[in-house]
């Protein structure tokens, strides 16, 4: 299975770097990883709603950009579907089960993803009604995924 990770930003912080960097190394054995990085649009601290309209759509492009169209979309959205790691464990052997080899998430940028990108999107998830930094949320992303692997095969970590 080739999985996608596609963020707004580039990542600086060295801590979830190195994070990042571990997980998607455990991944290697089950999957190839892909960390995307789109650049992010500057942009004032105040932004009226167009304004924010007007970046988000940049950032948008920039997104699907790099999503082929025979890749499964999930997109990290605060209004998506909860699942616990088991669940997510299951729809990703799922999607390996029906010949879904290319799985792309994405995580938007500070302001969010825009509609482009959602609409593309065959699934919505989220992580819980809490705003958590992107960055942070990359790196409790790749946990998830690598946790589901771990599930997949029967392996202990998860419990």
């Amino acid at each position: 299975m080739n999985i996608s990770i596609i963020t707004v930003g580039k990542l600086k912080e060295k801590y979830l770097k190195m994070g990042i960097d571990e997980y998607a190394k455990r991944l290697g054995s089950y999957a190839k990883i892909d960390l995307i990085e789109v650049p992010d649009e500057k942009a004032p601290e105040q932004l009226s709603e167009a304004e924010m309209e007007i970046v988000k759509k940049k950032e948008a492009e920039r997104i699907l950009a790099k999503i082929g169209a025979d890749t499964y979309v999930i997109a990290l959205a605060i209004n998506g579907k909860q699942k616990t790691s088991e669940q997510m464990a299951k729809d990703i052997e799922s999607l390996m089960t029906y010949g879904r080899s290319k799985v792309a998430f994405v995580i938007g940028g500070s302001l969010g993803l825009h509609d482009d990108v959602l609409k593309r999107a065959d699934e919505q998830q989220s992580f819980g009604k809490m705003t958590l930094p992107h960055q942070l949320m990359k790196l409790v992303l790749i946990e998830q995924i690598y946790r589901s692997f771990r599930i997949i095969k029967g392996e202990p970590y998860h419990k």
